[in-house]
């Protein structure tokens, strides 16, 4: 079989970026990472060209160049388009409906495209959008004939593939590893939690990158938007975040404040918004951990689209992955003492054991 990711649409370069240099387009996609938020939150989008929307298509596995491709977001748009006005009675302008081309869509969006009127709705259209094609990318990895094992390797190689790049750029990462959890690891996890469904583990999958200092990681964060995945495809509700907050990037960038009153959110939103805390972490553990589904193009698995006689013509798939950022200097000292991997461990099969044993006598180890 080939490989799959020969498919893979080619993503523009992006410029390498430094912080001082960003605007409020990446302020906002860093956020989004930061807290695991939602672009189902925002009001507006930030694309400044119909290019910059081209890349970013790529960057989510579409080929503009391609005419099955620009059919299947025309798909997309007319489903989002047939939702809302049948739900909720919108009143979806046929500017927004059909625009000349996709790319106007998010140029709507963004308030670039006149009429500025069109901003508000093209949002939401898009919006819709980045729902619909979650599902679609779902049910295309039920329905084919992919293993998890293969999945899981076309995730690594892409991931790895765009850490290899990063090092090429001069990055400051100090290392970039990739792991799989194994079995028993699961059914601790699944067995520790609450909501102890095999779906909820997110992290058979998991890179852990390690910065040179703290201050760099923000611009390996705007490199992985650039060239991994979209901002848009940060899972929700699923980082935990002890290492980098929203407020001291404020503070510490001063012509972020230029932003504060153009921000979907207040800047004081994430405190007032409780985290969870990893449990069986030890009190001054940091780490920056976030789930995103990384783009899969499954032509590999699919008919050429010209003998493709399915009804949906899907060819993306989205594989969760687990990234695990920290800089040098704190994943030292996440080693010692109650941090360490060990005690972390330790503190987890102990949960498990008053979950599976509760009422019954457990006998202790023997000594040495």
């Amino acid at each position: 079989m080939a490989s799959p990711l020969r498919f893979e649409p080619a993503v523009p370069e992006a410029p390498l970026r430094a912080v001082e240099d960003m605007g409020l387009q990446d302020l906002e996609r860093i956020r989004l990472i930061l807290r695991g938020g939602s672009v189902i939150e925002w009001r507006r989008m930030h694309f400044h060209s119909r290019e910059e929307v081209d890349g970013y298509l790529r960057l989510c596995g579409v080929d503009p160049g391609s005419e099955t491709d620009r059919d299947w977001v025309r798909t997309v748009l007319s489903d989002a388009v047939a939702y809302l006005r049948q739900t909720f009675d919108f009143k979806v302008p046929e500017e927004v409906a059909q625009p000349a081309e996709v790319h106007d869509l998010f140029l709507f969006a963004s308030g670039l495209k006149e009429p500025r009127k069109y901003r508000r709705m093209a949002c939401v259209v898009l919006k819709m959008m980045h729902v619909i094609q979650h599902v679609e990318g779902r049910d295309l990895l039920y329905r084919l004939p992919a293993s998890e094992a293969e999945v899981q390797a076309m995730m690594t190689e892409k991931v790895m593939r765009v850490a290899e790049e990063a090092w090429k750029h001069g990055l400051p990462i100090q290392s970039f590893e990739s792991s799989i959890k194994a079995r028993e690891s699961i059914y601790t996890k699944l067995l520790a939690k609450k909501d102890s469904v095999a779906a909820t583990v997110y992290d058979k999958t998991r890179f852990r990158l390690v910065t040179k200092e703290r201050s760099d990681i923000v611009p390996v964060l705007h490199f992985l938007t650039q060239r991994l995945f979209p901002f848009h495809l940060v899972v929700p509700n699923q980082t935990q975040n002890s290492l980098v907050t929203f407020k001291s990037l404020m503070q510490d960038y001063p012509h972020f404040r230029d932003y504060a009153k153009s921000l979907h959110l207040d800047v004081d939103y994430e405190q007032r918004e409780a985290q969870d805390a990893n449990t069986f972490s030890g009190e001054s553990y940091r780490m920056l951990n976030f789930i995103a589904d990384i783009p899969l193009r499954m032509d590999a698995f699919l008919p050429p689209p010209a003998e493709d006689a399915r009804a949906r013509k899907n060819r993306v798939a989205f594989g969760l992955v687990e990234f695990q950022i920290i800089d040098g200097r704190t994943a030292r000292r996440n080693e010692e003492g109650e941090n360490s991997h060990e005690q972390y461990k330790a503190r987890q099969r102990t949960q498990v054991l008053r979950r599976l044993a509760r009422g019954l006598v457990v006998p202790k180890k023997p000594a040495g």
